[in-house]
Order: C-alpha cells, then sequence, then structure tokens
C-alpha cells in the first residue's frame, strides 16, 4: 500500500522556523514528483513548492520564495520543506503530494494522485 506520511508541524511563532518532513512508503513505489500544497479554513488549496525527480527542477509560491526551500531524498524516499521567517499567513493544513506518473514538478493539485493526510502548522504573531 502506497502511503505518504507528513511530519514536523506544530506552532511557531513569526519570524520561527519549522521543517516539514514528507515519507513515503510502499512496496516497489518510487515517488516521482512530489509537493507540498496548503489549505486554511475557508481557503482552497494551493500550491507551495514542488521538486522535480531528480531535484534539479523547484517551484515556489510567490508568497513563500525566498523563505522555503525544499529538497529530496530518493534514496530515503523523503521530501523536506524548510519553512524560514514564517508568517501568520502561513497558517494551514500541509499536504504532502506525490505522482507516479510524472517526474516534473507541477504547482497543480491535478498532477498529483497520492496524498498524505495533512499536518497542522500554526504561526502566531
Amino acid at each position: 500500500q502506497v502511503q505518504l506520511v507528513e511530519s514536523g508541524g506544530g506552532v511557531v511563532q513569526a519570524g520561527d522556523s519549522l521543517r516539514l518532513s514528507c515519507a513515503a512508503s510502499g512496496r516497489s513505489f518510487t515517488p516521482l514528483a512530489m509537493a507540498w500544497f496548503r489549505q486554511a479554513p475557508g481557503s482552497e488549496r494551493e500550491s507551495v513548492a514542488a521538486i522535480s525527480f531528480m531535484g534539479a527542477n523547484t517551484y515556489f509560491a510567490d508568497s513563500v520564495k525566498g523563505r522555503f526551500t525544499i529538497a529530496r531524498d530518493n534514496d530515503k524516499k523523503t521530501m523536506v520543506m524548510q519553512m524560514n521567517n514564517a508568517k501568520p499567513a502561513d497558517t494551514a493544513s500541509y499536504f504532502c503530494a506525490t505522482t507516479k506518473a510524472t517526474i516534473n514538478a507541477s504547482r497543480s493539485s491535478r498532477s498529483y494522485d497520492i496524498w498524505g493526510q495533512g499536518i497542522q502548522v500554526t504561526v502566531s504573531s
């Protein structure tokens, strides 16, 4: 069974840093493109960051550029997102996503068909 599990969420103060991790599991499963999405209460799910299979190409939403970084370890089937200078606007449930269909980083949720359960990040002012 293919599964994505997020970890590292929590409550931080504005200006603090937080590191989200996503671990993929499943026999003979190789996650290709991977991404982070987030959804705040009353808002639609939005793309935050994405990374191609080999890590050469990345995408960041304008709201997080310069503050967030993304990286992956294909041997461990993990992806991490470092969130620096967190802002209250970053408060949301964060979801890890991947696909077995494409190696290219994509900002579209339609590109991903495997999703984690989500993890809460709260940034207090």
